[in-house]
């Protein structure tokens, strides 16, 4: 019988080990994966937290230093192709955008203006996106170029 309770007693601790070990690397490694939309509208919370945005090359915005690798661009919202075309939105309010500032890593191949990327880093408090990686998405088809 005291054989039996001590077995019970460690396969418990061992399994509690086991759940907290797994509990705590899945927190430590787990990252939101959001819209610029998304990070907006819940932009207090997601302060400081490691993030994963979605979005669209601002035109206009990049600028790029390769002696010091770093990349500064502004990010906004991929526009909904779904959208029915004869519904127009109206608002007063300006689109969500956010500044990006990526050192240390080479700029991407294929970024350019109106490109989509995944950029991945944290939020300050000043609403300025410090990203780590910067990821551009191939477009889904490609065009030939039109001839002149």
């Amino acid at each position: 019988m005291r054989f039996r309770l001590r077995f019970v007693i460690g396969t418990a601790l061992v399994v509690g080990a086991i759940v907290y070990l797994i509990t705590t690397a899945i927190r430590s490694t787990s990252e939101y994966y959001l819209t610029v939309n998304e990070v907006a509208a819940r932009q207090t919370e997601l302060v400081g937290q490691p993030l994963r945005v979605a979005g669209r090359v601002k035109p206009g915005t990049i600028s790029w230093d390769p002696g010091t690798l770093t990349l500064n661009f502004g990010i906004v919202a991929i526009p909904d192709l779904n959208a029915d075309p004869a519904v127009k939105t109206v608002s007063t309010a300006d689109p969500a955008s956010y500044t990006v500032t990526c050192a240390g890593e080479p700029k991407p191949d294929m970024f350019a203006d109106s490109r989509d990327v995944i950029v991945e880093g944290k939020l300050d408090a000043t609403g300025h996106i410090v990203a780590t990686q910067v990821l551009t998405s191939c477009p889904s088809k490609y065009k030939p170029a039109q001839a002149k």
